[in-house]
């Protein structure tokens, strides 16, 4: 399916989002919009268990908002869907895997954009920046999540500097999980895809779930309302056919076949 700059394809249970807006993948409003109508009809299809988000070309992964278009007159607090800017950091109930493939330059809004995956694989060539410091604003959802996921220090040199780290870097700072030849980035990210497609949906989904929700919890009302059940998610988990599946399998030695429910 092709929707204008965002293209998309189903592979099984795994469904790729390509953004594709030459001449570097920049994401203005409209872009944006589309990207939260995808992702949210990813949510929501029953037969779709895995996305990989990625962008065209070789170069660009994404470099965050279309600044042209902000000259042009699109503000930034303006309305971008759904999933919030790039379709996916803001999207409620989000319970599934998304693997970002990232093919090139991603900084700004794109390495947001990047960061708001489960998982991370790059090229050898990719580069990442946040040079939102020397446009005059505020890398606003990294100022967030990266001091949590990268040493503090490190994130916040990134941002006060908007300096370039190479996928080298990136990998030893833990926020790229795997460096892979260019040619092989596709084929490496099907391969993941398809394996978490055939793991447990209703898991995942509590993972997920559990990871976002508690994540400015104390630790035990955390683990007090993951016992309780009180993370729909988790309460979905423990009531299916897949939890008993799952002990059943291990008991007779034998693959599981998730059913996700």
């Amino acid at each position: 399916m092709d929707q204008s700059n965002v293209v998309t394809k189903r592979v099984g249970l795994v469904l790729e989002v390509m953004l594709d807006r030459p001449k570097a993948n920049a994401i203005d409003v409209a872009t944006s919009r589309m990207m939260g109508q995808v992702f949210a009809d990813f949510r929501d299809d029953p037969d779709l268990r895995v996305a990989i988000i990625t962008g065209a070309g070789e170069k660009f992964f994404c470099p965050g908002w279309d600044l042209k278009a902000a000259a042009e007159g699109e503000a930034v607090d303006s309305d971008y869907g759904v999933g919030g800017f790039g379709g996916l950091q803001e999207l409620p109930n989000l319970n599934k895997p998304v693997i970002a493939a990232v093919n090139g330059i991603c900084c700004g809004g794109g390495l947001e954009w990047a960061l708001s995956a489960d998982m991370i694989l790059a090229a050898e060539h990719a580069t990442f920046a946040l040079p939102e410091i020397n446009s005059g604003t505020i890398a606003d959802a990294a100022t967030l999540k990266l001091p949590k996921r990268i040493p503090y220090h490190i994130a916040m040199e990134l941002l006060f500097t908007g300096r370039w780290m190479d996928s080298a870097e990136a990998h030893h700072w833990g926020f790229v999980n795997e460096i892979v030849q260019a040619d092989e980035l596709m084929r490496r990210a099907h391969e993941l895809a398809a394996m978490l497609a055939e793991g447990p949906p209703l898991v995942f989904a509590a993972i997920k779930e559990v990871a976002r929700a508690s994540e400015n919890m104390r630790f035990q009302e955390a683990l007090n309302d993951i016992t309780q059940r009180k993370f729909p998610t988790v309460d979905t988990l423990y009531s299916s056919e897949d939890q008993i599946e799952g002990a059943t399998a291990f008991a007779e030695k034998r693959k599981p076949r998730w059913k996700g429910r």
